[in-house]
C-alpha cells in the first residue's frame, strides 16, 4: 500500500529533478545560444523556474516548520528578482545599441 510518506517523497523527487533539468537546459542555452538577448532569456528562465521548483521541493521536504517561512520568502525573492534583472539587462543592452542576432538569409 502506498502511504502519504511515499507520495511526499515522490513529489520531492519529481520537483527536484525538474528543477535540476531546468538548470541544465538553461546552462546549455547559455553556451549554445547566439546572442546576448537569447542568453539572458535562457538564464532568467533557468533561475526562475529551476530555483522555483527546487525551493518548492524544499518546502515540501521541510513541512510545517519555522524555516519553511524563510524558504517561501526566498522563493518569492527569486521569482521577483530574476525576471526583473533579466529585463533590466536586456533593456540596458538595447539602449546602448546592441543589435539582436538575425539569421542570414540565403
Amino acid at each position: 500500500m502506498i502511504g502519504v510518506g511515499d507520495i511526499r517523497f515522490a513529489t520531492i523527487v519529481v520537483l527536484a529533478a525538474a528543477g535540476a533539468a531546468f538548470f541544465l537546459l538553461g546552462t546549455v542555452g547559455l553556451l549554445r545560444l547566439p546572442d546576448f538577448f537569447s542568453r539572458v532569456h535562457a538564464a532568467t528562465k533557468c533561475d526562475t523556474v529551476g530555483a522555483g521548483l527546487l525551493l518548492t521541493a524544499l518546502i515540501v521536504l521541510n513541512g510545517a516548520e519555522p524555516s519553511t517561512a524563510k524558504i517561501i520568502v526566498l522563493a518569492g525573492l527569486v521569482l521577483l528578482s530574476s525576471p526583473t534583472t533579466g529585463h533590466a539587462l536586456a533593456r540596458a543592452a538595447h539602449r546602448t545599441g546592441l543589435v539582436p542576432w538575425h539569421a542570414e538569409e540565403e
